[in-house]
């Protein structure tokens, strides 16, 4: 019997300060949301989503991102 083929997502990894100076390394950002006219920008508007619904589960409030760079760089 045939496998059914399955769609491999590629991800881009980003480190994240914070305004408080903490880091968060390896943060997984979808490849194909990033490219175009908008280079980086959109992994920054993903990681504050993901990061505002941790915070509404957990109950602590975000930290405020300075900086999101690729991991590696």
């Amino acid at each position: 019997m045939a496998k059914k083929p399955t769609r491999k997502t590629d991800f881009v990894l980003f480190d994240v300060i914070y305004d408080d100076g903490t880091q968060r390394s390896n943060r997984r950002v979808p490849a194909d949301l990033l490219g175009g006219l908008d280079g980086d920008a959109p992994a920054r508007d993903l990681l504050e989503e993901q990061d505002r619904q941790i915070a509404a589960q957990s109950g602590i409030p975000p930290a405020a991102i300075k900086t999101v760079r690729r991991s590696g760089k």
